[in-house]
Formats: C-alpha cells, structure tokens, sequence
C-alpha cells in the first residue's frame, strides 16, 4: 500500500510539473488572444493599440488614467518572465509609468515602473535631462524598492523567480544585467497574471501628466523553471 501511495505521488508531481511547463509561452502581440484589457479609472476609453505585433498602450494629458492588459491565465510560478517594452522619452516631471510586472493581488506584486521620476529621486541617482527612471519593486513580503536611471529606447526587462527552502527568490534584470534581487517570504502557493501597463502614477513625477504618454511591447515571455 505505502509502494502505491508513493506512485501515486510521484505521478502527481510528474504530472504537475508537466502541467507548468506546457505553460511556458511567447505573446508577439499579433492580437490579444490569451489576454485582458483593464482600467483603474473613471475613463472606460481601450486605450490600447496594435500595429505591426507592437501594443501600444497610451493615457491621455491631465488626466489619471490607468490602462493595463493581463493575461486571461492566473497560473504563473516559478520562472523567467521577459518583457520587450520600449520606454519613449516622457513628459518632464509628468507622473506616468510604462509598467511590466505580475500580480496575485495588492501584498503579491513585483514590477518594473518606468517614468520621469520626481526631481528628489532623480538628484538621488543623479539623472541627466534624457533619462528615465525604473522601479524595480516587491510590494509586501517584504516590500523593496530600487530605483535606477534608464535611457529610452527598448529594453529587456526580467523578472526571475526560483525557489529556495520552498520560497520565491527573486531577480530583477535589464538587459540581461541583474540589477536586484530578494528573498520572498511566499512560494509556488502564490501564482500570478502578467501584464503591461501605462498608467498615471502619482510617485513617479511631481505633476500630473501635461502630454500623452506611451509604451510599446514587442512580446512578453514566459518560461517554466524550478
């Protein structure tokens, strides 16, 4: 009996682990298939765009809009998450972000923000006049946040999650440079959607947006791993 119960958890597993990695995907943005639209504002506009496999995904001067498309899928784990976004020279002190990031809910959040950036944390980093600055952020469990300066233009962003002792660690990278890292206090019970956004986000300026603002998504990946 113990011989079959072990068998029996042994093909779980195998099953499961199979399970994770027929869900390694690449989205070229030919179309939105296997993907939502969302907003967090009062403004129900789809200000999302497709042309030539690039999203567009923009918000609109004076105003505090917040666009983002997500996959349709909540099941993603441990593994490499890619992101091709193209960060464009934003408003001067504008407070507005081209976001690539996962969540399960507000506590289980990691990112990528790009934007101008108040004028604090640009002298803080020491930011010339052309560049932008990215968050690379752990909402809770524990929250962290790292900022750096960017220049527009496309980039790779990554986020890496593998487990150790049963929790998430992970590793932020750009340009296939690692940037950050941390170990993550929740494991494989926490599983994520993806998504893109630009969104009108009071920490990243010091005025609300005085032009539209924009990114651009080449293609999200992901890749199973341990």
């Amino acid at each position: 009996m113990k011989k079959i119960i072990v068998l029996c958890l042994l093909l779980l597993c195998f099953q499961w682990s199979q399970a994770q990695k027929t869900n390694n995907h690449k989205w070229d943005f030919n179309d939105l298939e296997g993907w939502k639209y969302g907003h967090q504002d009062n403004n129900p506009a789809n200000q999302c765009e497709i042309k030539n496999g690039i999203l567009k995904i923009f918000t609109r001067a004076k105003s505090r809009d917040r666009k983002k498309i997500c996959t349709v899928d909540k099941i993603y784990t441990s593994g490499r998450y890619t992101w091709k976004t193209y960060i464009p020279q934003m408003g001067k002190h504008d407070q507005a972000s081209v976001g690539s990031w996962i969540y399960y809910d507000d506590h289980h959040e990691l990112d990528f923000e790009v934007g101008y950036g108040t004028s604090k944390a640009r002298k803080e980093v020491g930011a010339e006049d052309n560049d932008m600055l990215v968050y690379m952020t752990s909402q809770d469990f524990p929250f962290t946040s790292v900022p750096i300066k960017i220049k527009p233009g496309w980039h790779i962003f990554e986020i890496d999650l593998k487990l150790v002792r049963e929790k998430y660690y992970a590793t932020w990278l750009i340009d296939k440079k690692k940037i950050h890292e941390a170990q993550l206090q929740f494991g494989s019970e926490i599983t994520f959607h993806i998504f893109c956004s630009v969104e009108n986000l009071l920490f990243l300026g010091d005025q609300i947006p005085q032009q539209e603002n924009y990114g651009l998504y080449d293609y999200v990946k992901y890749k199973y791993h341990e």
